[in-house]
Formats: structure tokens, C-alpha cells, sequence
């Protein structure tokens, strides 16, 4: 597959220090080399579950660094929210694909997975060994409120940087956060019913219908493909594991929390392959964890199958991630700056915004649970609001285990 056209390249620092803009000499142009760099540090650091994770890149790649354009960052975030996966590592693989097309893609997912994976390959390893680990629903006790903290404020950097001062957007907003607090789960309609609207309102009306065109890039098409996917044959455990987690993935629309519904019910119901405190065990690793959420398929998959289990868990959680990128992602490139198609994102991303900040709802329900709790997302939110001293995420996060091993046992 070709290499993408960039809507607009990145600045070198000379181009930028001529601009004038402020501490543009401290900007280097965006490589592929780079971009691998950063998903490294931000898969082995990166904290918060999907919704602090897309904050982060937004902040880290189009704030700061200016690798990429508010414009192409909204590309990825609508493709992610609209397309079925876990939304942290879609959205990565996204700025990869930008950068080196279809292997740029592969080649971030390798750095922002696999740090994670090791880590939780240790971490089942000892679960097996002892049987379990009383400790770590002790940190999850900790770590849970402070992670809130980190999700709010990305949901609400995402929602002022989505809307800004559009009040239909907000509206839109409103509703799907609503609707994802009450559901309790992300509903795909409401994204492509946001982004029908947009499409219409902002973008001129409904086009003309092409279904040779839709058809290239239908997440059902593609999503059906992946019923003929396995490692070792329909016959075979491990195969017939990998099938289920590459359905989990490509039949999951949403974030990668919204994924835990689908592992529930056929890890513990269906397969019997993990009991119920196994599988809640598995979401605490995943949610305290750095990296995606996601990277909780790990856990289980050593716990059924071993070393095997969780390579194979892994690689078919992200294959279909990787295909709903790639596919779809010629056409939205080539047609990045269509009228339509930009009101279709306006409408979308604002959808996604709310059905963020309903899903942090949704996670301080379960996580804040007693006086003690209140305090850690407290304490943690104002560390975060404060500016005379930047707390790293990973930091405070450490500091909330800590406070949940000592105080909350």
C-alpha cells in the first residue's frame, strides 16, 4: 500500500524559528524514527486508560510538538470512534499511517504494545504462581480514583478543543454523554448519528450514494473478514482463542473499555476459560497498567493457554485495529479536506467527546466508593489543575498504588 499524501507536512525548526513562533527551536521535524520514540515512552508510561492516552497525543503530538495538525488529529479521533477497536491504539496507529502509510501503522503499534505486554506476561506469570494477588485489588483501590482524575481532565481538553464555542456541538455533546451515562456503555449510532448530523448541517447535505465507494470502507465488510482468522486451524484451543479476541476487537465499537462487556461474557460465560475473580482481576491489570486497556486480552491469554496463550491474544486483538486504519484510511486522506466529509468529523468528534466524558461517568461509579476514595481523585485532581509544578501522570499513579497498598488494605 502507497504511502499517504500528508495534508500538510511538518515544519523543520528553521522553518519555524523564521515563523517566529515561540520555542520553535526546540522543535525537531517529525520522522518515523521520532514517532516510534514517543509511543515507546508512551506505551511504557502512558497512564489512564484510552481517554487519557488520546488526550496525551493530542497535547504531545499536535500542541507541543506540532508533528501533526488539529485538522489530522481529528481525522484519526472520528476514524477511531466510528470504526470498531480500542481507541488508543487505532488513533496511534492513525499517526503512523500518516507518517509511512500502511507499515508506518505496523511499525507504532510494535513500541506502543509491547511494553505493556511484557509487564503484564510478568504480572500473570506471578498470578498464576500464587494463585492470585490480594495486593492488586489493593492498589486498583488506589490507583482507581487518581486514574479518574486523569481521565476527566482529557475529556474535558477533548470536548473545549472538539466544540469550542459551537453550541449545537456542545448539544451534541450533552446528549451522547447522557445517553452513555445512563446506557452505561458507548452506543456506535450516536458517533455516526453525530456525524450525520454534521454531514448535513455543516457540510451541505447528504451526498449521492456510491456503493462501490462505501463498500471499501465498511467496518461490517471488514469486520466479517476476520471470521475466517486464525493462528492454527478452526480445530485447534489456541486457534479458536485467537478467533474470539480478533471478534473482540473488530466487533467492538468504542473505546477500549467498551470492549470488557464482549471478554466477560465469553471468557467466563461461554468459554468458561477464566473464572469471575480471574476476569476482574484481568480489567484491574488492564486499567493500571500503562499503555491500552485493551492490553488486559494479555492477561487472560496467559492464564488459558500460557506464553503462547497471551502472544496470541495480543497479536489477534490488534490485527483487525491495524485493517480498520489502513482501509479506510486511503480514502480519508485523499479526501481529508471534502466539505462533507469535515462535517461529518466536526459532527462525530463532538459525539465522541460526550460519549468520553459519559464513560468517565460510568468509571467513578465503580472506583469511587468510600470517603477514602473521594480524597485520592480529589487531591489527584488538584495536583493535576495546579501549575506551579507539573506532576507526571505515572507519578501520581505510583504515589495512588502506594497510598492503596498502605491505607486501603
Amino acid at each position: 500500500m502507497s504511502r499517504p499524501e500528508p495534508l500538510s507536512a511538518s515544519r523543520s525548526a528553521t522553518d519555524n524559528e523564521a515563523a517566529g513562533e515561540p520555542g520553535a527551536s526546540a522543535r525537531v521535524p517529525r520522522t518515523l524514527a521520532g514517532l516510534l520514540r514517543y509511543f515507546l515512552r508512551l506505551g511504557s508510561s502512558g497512564f489512564g486508560g484510552p481517554i487519557a492516552l488520546v488526550g496525551y497525543m493530542q497535547r504531545d503530538l499536535v500542541e507541543q510538538r506540532r508533528w501533526f495538525t488539529e485538522a489530522e488529529y481529528r481525522q484519526g479521533l472520528a476514524l477511531a470512534q466510528t470504526m470498531p477497536g480500542p481507541l488508543a491504539a487505532q488513533l496511534a496507529m492513525w499517526f503512523g499511517y500518516l507518517q509511512a502509510g500502511a507499515l508506518g501503522a505496523g511499525a507504532v503499534a510494535i513500541p506502543f504494545v509491547l511494553p505493556a505486554c511484557l509487564l503484564v506476561t510478568g504480572i500473570a506469570i506471578l498470578y498464576a504462581e500464587y494463585q492470585g494477588l490480594p495486593v492488586v485489588h489493593e492498589i486498583f483501590l488506589g490507583v482507581g480514583p487518581a486514574v479518574l482524575a486523569i481521565i476527566a481532565i482529557a475529556a474535558y481538553k477533548l470536548a473545549r478543543s472538539t466544540n469550542k464555542g459551537d453550541p449545537l456541538l456542545w448539544g451534541i455533546a450533552a446528549v451522547v454523554c447522557a445517553v452513555t451515562a445512563i446506557a452505561r456503555t458507548e452506543i456506535v449510532w450516536l458517533f455516526l448519528g453525530g456525524g450525520a448530523f454534521g454531514l448535513i448541517y455543516y457540510g451541505g447535505g447528504l451526498p449521492r450514494w456510491r456503493p462501490s465507494s462505501a463498500a471499501g470502507v465498511s467496518p461490517v465488510a471488514l469486520g466479517a473478514a476476520v471470521n475466517g482468522f486464525a493462528w492454527t486451524g478452526p480445530g485447534s484451543a489456541l486457534g479458536s482463542m485467537g478467533l474470539f479476541f480478533a471478534k473482540a476487537s473488530a466487533f467492538t465499537f468504542g473505546s477500549g473499555l467498551a470492549i470488557v462487556p464482549f471478554l466477560h461474557q465469553g471468557l467466563v460465560h461461554e468459554h468458561h476459560w477464566l473464572s469471575e475473580p480471574q476476569f476482574v482481576d484481568a480489567v484491574a491489570i488492564g486499567l493500571i497498567s500503562p499503555g491500552p486497556v485493551v492490553i488486559m486480552a494479555t492477561f487472560a491469554g496467559y492464564l488459558v493457554f500460557g506464553v503462547s496463550g497471551a502472544l496470541v491474544a495480543t497479536a489477534s486483538v490488534f490485527l483487525p485495529v491495524y485493517l480498520f486504519v489502513i482501509v479506510p484510511g486511503r480514502y480519508l486522506r485523499r479526501h481529508g479536506e471534502h466539505p462533507r466529509l469535515l462535517g461529518f468529523i466536526k459532527g462525530a468528534t463532538a459525539a465522541a467527546a460526550g460519549a468520553i466524558a459519559g464513560a468517565a461517568i460510568v468509571i467513578g461509579e465503580q472506583v469511587i466508593s468510600s470517603g477514602a476514595s473521594v480524597a485520592i481523585a480529589a487531591i489527584a485532581l488538584a495536583l493535576l489543575l495546579q501549575r506551579r509544578v507539573k506532576i507526571p501522570e505515572p507519578a501520581l499513579v505510583a504515589v495512588a498504588a502506594g497510598v492503596g497498598i498502605v491505607a486501603l488494605r
